[in-house]
């Protein structure tokens, strides 16, 4: 009883406190922690209580699931990012569920989490980030750690070269070439060789030195 009334005090610090000694003081009360978690706007003691919910692993992934469908988006929001924090394969198994989701928001937050998985469903998701200037050092990040695989790489340079095709400014098309440099392969490299060419001249400079240290590895 303790323990729940601190999750729900107006004390941040308090709120944060009850989070971490909950996994201390006996079994976890994974339903008032996800309740705690799905309504938390402090970002501390959401961290807080997104590790506490991992220590509970796969018992908090069916109250998190109904987070997903939440109506507020803040809601969804804070669920996919607890299913992340949780090992495992029924977590997993929840972010690519979470990945074909009508959120946007919601999908950006699950194909990076997928991706330190090892997980490459969501390559479209992360591509499109780069496009649009979301988040798009992670999402690079994320790509760059999937494509240590050679089928994989050479999927995510398809996709990369499918986002400068439909890139419509100079801006965009810089993020991915930055985002081709981690990229192995002939296809990524293809594409840098004519992006070296790109009548942006920051485009091209950024390709030519891309490609000089690529060279240089």
């Amino acid at each position: 009883m303790a323990l729940l009334q601190a999750l729900g005090s107006e004390s941040p610090g308090r709120r944060q406190r009850a989070a971490l000694s909950s996994v201390e003081e006996g079994p976890v009360p994974v339903a008032a922690l996800v309740e705690a978690a799905l309504g938390e706007p402090d970002p501390n003691v959401a961290g807080a209580l997104r590790w506490a919910l991992a220590q509970a692993g796969d018992d908090a992934l069916a109250l998190l699931a109904e987070g997903l469908g939440a109506p507020a988006p803040e809601v969804r929001e804070r669920a996919v990012d607890a299913v992340a924090e949780i090992p495992g394969e029924a977590a997993t198994a929840l972010l690519r569920e979470a990945l074909t989701g009508p959120d946007v928001v919601v999908r950006r937050r699950a194909a990076p989490a997928l991706a330190a998985r090892g997980v490459a469903d969501g390559v479209p998701t992360l591509v499109a980030m780069v496009v649009e200037d979301v988040n798009d050092a992670d999402a690079a990040d994320a790509l760059s750690a999937l494509a240590g695989d050679p089928a994989t790489a050479e999927r995510i340079a398809a996709a990369l070269v499918d986002g400068l095709a439909g890139a419509a400014g100079p801006a965009a098309r810089r993020r991915l070439t930055q985002a081709l440099a981690d990229i192995p392969g002939a296809t990524a490299e293809r594409a840098l060789v004519d992006l070296a060419q790109d009548e942006d001249r920051a485009v091209a400079l950024t390709a030519a030195y891309v490609r000089t240290l690529r060279e240089a590895r």
